[in-house]
């Protein structure tokens, strides 16, 4: 692991603790890169609630609740199946924050409305008995491992942004 995303994790971590929060992942594209990235981290246990890999459409129906509905009709690389994936995470853990990760990484899958390196985010936090979610698409170049990487640093980056501007609030 690069120091960039060391330091990246420990941050997490830092705030994770200090809030009393855990973290649950739904990753597709990232095949679970994003969960070991988070539990080279020593101590992680302290933080790191579990992490669903929800590669096929399948998987992501069975093990974290995305209606079958909302793949069909958008796509599973889609903001809205990446927000059904971070609320089917929260509703399947015990963790207060998710992160969901649904994408083309390459070389092959690509087509004109989604791309090879299109990369959909969601991140949900549970606040009482509430979910809140946030979605974003991202477009990344370079080649399958590349796009994976830059997507797990940006799903990290992110998730610090958001919880850190709460922490302000």
């Amino acid at each position: 692991m690069n120091s960039s995303m060391i330091s990246l994790v420990q941050q997490l971590a830092q705030i994770l603790l200090a809030n009393k929060l855990s973290i649950a992942l739904a990753e597709s594209c990232t095949g679970g890169l994003l969960a070991a990235h988070l539990t080279d981290l020593s101590g992680s246990s302290q933080w790191f609630e579990r992490g669903f890999v929800t590669y096929s459409n399948e998987a992501k129906e069975e093990s974290i609740g995305v209606a079958h509905s909302l793949i069909e009709c958008y796509g599973a690389v889609s903001e809205e199946v990446a927000k059904a994936m971070a609320e089917g995470v929260l509703k399947n853990s015990l963790a207060q924050v998710s992160v969901a990760i649904t994408g083309i990484a390459g070389p092959g899958g690509g087509s004109a409305n989604k791309p090879v390196g299109m990369v959909c985010f969601a991140w949900g936090i549970r606040v009482n008995d509430q979910i809140q979610t946030r979605s974003q698409t991202k477009h990344f170049s370079g080649d399958r491992q590349s796009i994976r990487e830059q997507a797990c640093v940006y799903a990290i980056e992110s998730l610090l942004a958001q919880l850190t501007a709460n922490e302000s609030r």
